[in-house]
């Protein structure tokens, strides 16, 4: 390396080449930033189309492509929990051109619910920026005789084990969720998992389940007309999107709080260079008047924090859920 280096410095200093070659070598790690991208940008979705996650890429990839100069293309590659796509990113080059549309799941919640991944959150991938939150929420069946959360764990201390609450499946945020609820409330509630969200709000408009742990933006439409009701929101503040609904932690459980979570990240090994022009191009995209309005109406909130704050934010999330899957001795099916 040494050797090459010093090539390099009598390469840049011959005399006959003059000042002109000598000032394009000093300015050969500027014009390879300035390069970037090369070649089309693709962000990997490691869930099927029609998902928030795969919603927020396509979001943020068609306008991308204006500011990059370059066809940003998402790549959909679904199974495994996540777990499939975000190894591919892992494993892909470091150089900006492959990135990962990362999720609370795949991120945070898998390392701690599988014995082996093939691949570490958080030495695997350079951060660019958490891209939104999205409201979860406590939704009932308009059956469940309850009108606050103060109620609804006042009914279930009289009747344990009597309650159900619907989750996407063992492991699921909206699984953990619950037993998140379940363990600050001192209740017993039966957990009953399905295979994907649609399964799970099917059965809960049926009245088969209770409730459940869902997004706000999904529960929307049946709450309009009356099938569903929405007793509290999950996260730390109320949602834009229904601002007369109290929060979880308000109404009866202080101190409650759960988000789903989308960020962007790329191999680790990346170019700071390269990171910090894709983050400061997503930043100006997601603080578009327009773009928050669009994600307001679908119960999202635009976050756009920095590299390191969004690293940071991953191992505290890693930790928090980590301790409800241990407490709640969940195993993965």
């Amino acid at each position: 390396m040494q050797q090459r280096s010093s090539q390099r410095i009598r390469r840049c200093a011959v005399p006959s080449l003059g000042l002109a070659l000598a000032l394009v070598c000093g300015a050969l790690p500027e014009a390879s930033a300035q390069a970037y991208p090369s070649k089309p940008v693709r962000i990997v979705v490691p869930f099927a189309p029609g998902g928030t996650t795969d919603i927020l890429a396509r979001l943020v990839g068609q306008r991308l492509t204006d500011v990059l100069k370059q066809s940003v293309v998402i790549d959909n590659r679904p199974g495994a929990n996540g777990a499939l796509g975000t190894e591919l990113v892992a494993k892909s080059p470091p150089d900006g051109h492959t990135i990962l549309m990362g999720y609370l799941g795949s991120l945070a919640i898998n390392p701690n619910l599988y014995a082996k991944l093939p691949y570490d959150s958080v030495r695997d991938f350079a951060p660019i920026t958490l891209v939104a939150s999205t409201t979860q929420a406590l939704v009932l069946h308009p059956s469940l005789p309850v009108r606050t959360t103060r109620d609804l764990i006042n009914l279930a201390k009289r009747q344990p084990g009597q309650i159900s609450y619907a989750s996407a499946g063992i492991g699921a945020p909206s699984h953990l969720a619950g037993e998140l609820f379940k363990m600050m409330a001192a209740i017993d509630l039966v957990h009953v998992p399905y295979k994907g969200s649609g399964a799970a709000t099917n059965d809960l408009l049926g009245g088969h389940v209770a409730m459940s742990f869902g997004g706000l933006a999904a529960a929307m439409p049946h709450v309009k007309t009356q099938r569903l009701r929405v007793l509290a929101v999950a996260g730390s503040a109320r949602s834009a999107a229904m601002p007369d609904v109290p929060t979880i932690s308000e109404s009866g459980l202080p101190g409650y709080d759960v988000s789903s979570w989308f960020g962007l990240l790329a191999p680790a090994g990346t170019a700071r260079d390269v990171v910090g022009r894709l983050h400061s191009e997503v930043v100006q995209i997601l603080n578009a008047d327009d773009v928050k309005k669009r994600l307001a109406a679908d119960g999202a909130e635009v976050v756009a924090n920095r590299p390191d704050e969004f690293a940071a934010y991953i191992k505290t999330e890693m930790k928090k859920w980590g301790g409800v899957i241990k407490r709640a001795q969940i195993k993965p099916q």
